[in-house]
C-alpha cells in the first residue's frame, strides 16, 4: 500500500470525527436563538439536540453492520455526503418540524459515518507506533470535539446567524470527501452477507432511544416520574431481548464476543462513565460561567479552549508517546484520577471565591482535558484491537455507542442532582449560593463516577502489557 496515500486516512477521518462531535454540543449555544426565531416552545426545544443524539446512538449499531456491508471505504464516503446535505437542509429549516426531522437525519448519517471512520483507521494502522500516533490524533480531536462545538457555535449565533451553526458542517464534509479520494481503498473485501439481523437492528434501536430518553425526560419530570421509570423499565427489557435475540440468530448485528473479552469491556466501561463525568462537567462550566460568573456565550465557550488544548496534549503527546511503553490500564487509570482531580478542584467553589479562572477553572480545565486525551486514546485502541473484519465495524458502532450513552447520562444525571441538591439549599441561602451549592453536590458525584470508574478499570484491564500485545498481533 502506497504509505503516503495511506497516511491521508488520518486526516480525513479526524475532519469525519469533529464533524460527528461537534455536532453534538454546537447547536447547544445556538438553542435560544434557534427557539426565538421558529417559534418553538420550551417544552419542545429540547428536540434540536434530542433528535439528533436519538438517531446517531439508535442507529449507530446499524451503522457499523451497512459498514461492514459495503466497505468502511465506501459507507464512509456516503455518510459524508448525506451529513451534507441533510445539515444543509437543516440549515435551511423553516419551521421547528423540518429542523427535527433533518437534525434526525443527521444522526442516521453519523450513526454510519462515526463507525466506518474508526474502522478505517482500525484497519489501515497495525502496526503498533502508527496505531499509537493514529488513535491519538483521534482521539484528540475527539475530546476537544465538544469544546470546539460550544466555542464555535457562540461565535457563529453571536456574529452571523445560527444557521451557520449547521451550514458550517457542508464545507468541512466536502473537504473530507474530497480528501478520501487519496485513502486506498479497503484492504478487505466487504462482507458478502448481506442479511441484516432485523429483530437486533429494532430492539436495539428502540432500547437505546428509550433509555436515552428517559435520561432526557429526567431533567424537567425528575428520576421518581412515572414517565421516566417507565422508559427505563421498557429499555432494560428491550436490552435484554436484543442480547437474548444476538445469542441465537446466525448473523447478529452485535457479537456477543465484542463484548465479552474482558479488556474490551473494560475499555467501554471507562469510556462510557468517562463521557457521563465529563458532559456534567462541561454542562457545569457553561452554567457556571454564564449564570454566575456573568460572561457572554463566546466568553463561556473560549474557556472550554484550555480544555481542549490539554486534551490535545494528553491524547498526543503523552497516550501516542507511551503507547507501548506503559500498560493501557496504566494510562487509562491515570486519566480517570487526573479527571477526577480536576473535577473535585471545583468542588472547593464557594459563592465567596475569587480569582475563580486562574484559581479553579484553569487548573480542573487543564487536569479533565489531559485526563480525557489519556483516555480516549487507548480505549478506542482497546475497543477495536484483535477483533476479525467482520466484526471490526459492530466493535466500533459499540465504542461510538458508549459515548453517546455517557454523554446523555452525564448530562441529565448532573442536572437532576444540581437543580435537586439547589433546591434544598434555597431556603437558608440566597439564589446564586444555591446554584454553586447544586453545582458543587453534582460535580463532587461526578468525581465520584470517574474515581470508582478508575477502580473498575484496573480490575477489568490488565496491567500487564501481554494482553494489549495479543490484542495488537491479532489486529494486525
Amino acid at each position: 500500500m502506497d504509505d503516503s496515500r495511506r497516511w491521508w486516512t488520518l486526516p480525513v477521518v479526524s475532519a469525519a470525527q469533529l464533524l460527528v462531535v461537534l455536532d453534538g454540543t454546537i447547536v447547544n449555544i445556538a438553542l435560544p436563538s434557534v427557539q426565538q426565531a421558529l417559534g418553538m416552545s420550551d417544552a419542545g426545544r429540547h428536540w434540536v439536540v434530542t433528535a439528533y443524539a436519538l438517531a446517531f446512538g439508535g442507529l449507530l449499531l446499524i451503522g457499523g453492520r451497512v459498514s461492514s456491508a459495503l466497505g468502511h471505504r465506501r459507507a464512509f464516503m456516503i455518510g459524508l455526503v448525506g451529513f451534507a446535505a441533510a445539515s444543509a437542509l437543516a440549515g435551511a429549516a423553516a419551521g421547528p418540524g423540518m429542523l427535527f426531522a433533518t437534525r434526525a437525519l443527521q444522526g442516521g448519517f453519523a450513526a454510519l459515518l462515526a463507525p466506518a471512520g474508526l474502522s478505517l483507521l482500525t484497519t489501515t494502522f497495525t502496526e503498533s507506533r502508527e496505531r499509537a500516533r493514529a488513535f491519538g490524533v483521534f482521539a484528540a480531536v475527539g475530546a476537544a470535539g465538544s469544546a470546539v462545538g460550544l466555542v464555535l457555535g457562540g461565535m457563529l449565533t453571536e456574529y452571523t446567524s445560527w444557521r451557520w451553526c449547521l451550514y458550517i458542517n457542508v464545507p468541512i464534509a466536502l473537504l473530507a470527501l474530497l480528501g478520501t479520494t487519496l485513502v486506498p481503498r479497503d484492504r478487505r473485501a466487504p462482507s458478502r452477507d448481506g442479511r441484516l439481523d432485523v429483530p437486533g437492528a429494532v430492539l436495539s434501536c428502540a432500547a437505546f432511544v428509550a433509555v436515552v430518553y428517559a435520561f432526557n425526560q429526567a431533567e424537567p419530570l425528575g428520576w421518581g416520574s412515572p414517565i421516566v421509570l417507565a422508559l427505563l423499565v421498557v429499555g432494560v427489557l428491550l436490552l435484554v431481548g436484543f442480547v437474548a435475540v444476538e445469542r441465537r440468530v446466525s448473523h447478529p448485528l452485535l457479537p456477543m464476543r465484542v463484548l465479552a473479552h474482558r479488556v474490551r469491556a473494560g475499555a467501554f466501561v471507562a469510556i462510557t462513565l468517562m463521557f457521563a463525568a465529563m458532559f456534567g462537567f462541561y454542562l457545569f462550566m457553561s452554567y457556571y460561567t454564564q449564570t454566575v460568573l456573568g460572561y457572554s456565550p463566546v466568553q463561556s465557550g473560549l474557556t472550554l479552549i484550555i480544555n481542549a488544548l490539554a486534551a490535545l496534549v494528553g491524547s498526543m503527546f503523552i497516550a501516542g508517546r507511551l503507547h507501548g511503553r506503559v500498560p493501557p490500564a496504566g494510562l487509562i487509570v491515570s486519566g480517570l484520577i487526573a479527571a477526577a482531580a480536576g473535577v473535585a478542584i471545583v468542588t472547593l467553589l464557594t459563592p465567596q471565591s475569587s480569582h475563580v479562572l486562574p484559581l479553579y477553572l484553569a487548573p480542573a480545565l487543564v487536569l479533565t482535558g489531559l485526563g480525557l486525551g489519556c483516555v480516549m486514546s487507548p480505549t478506542a485502541s482497546l475497543a477495536t484491537a484483535g477483533m476479525p473484519p467482520q466484526d471490526i465495524g459492530a466493535a466500533s458502532a459499540s465504542y461510538n455507542a458508549a459515548q453517546q450513552l455517557g454523554a446523555a447520562l452525564g448530562t441529565a444525571l448532573f442536572n437532576t442532582v444540581a437543580t435537586s441538591a439547589a433546591a434544598a439549599h434555597m431556603a437558608t441561602a440566597t439564589r446564586s449560593a444555591a446554584s454553586v451549592h447544586g453545582y458543587t453536590t453534582a460535580l463532587t458525584v461526578g468525581a465520584g463516577i470517574l474515581v470508582v470508574t478508575a477502580c473498575l478499570t484496573a480490575v477489568l484491564i490488565t496491567v500487564r502489557t501481554t494482553v494489549h500485545r495479543e490484542m495488537e498481533k491479532d489486529a494486525s
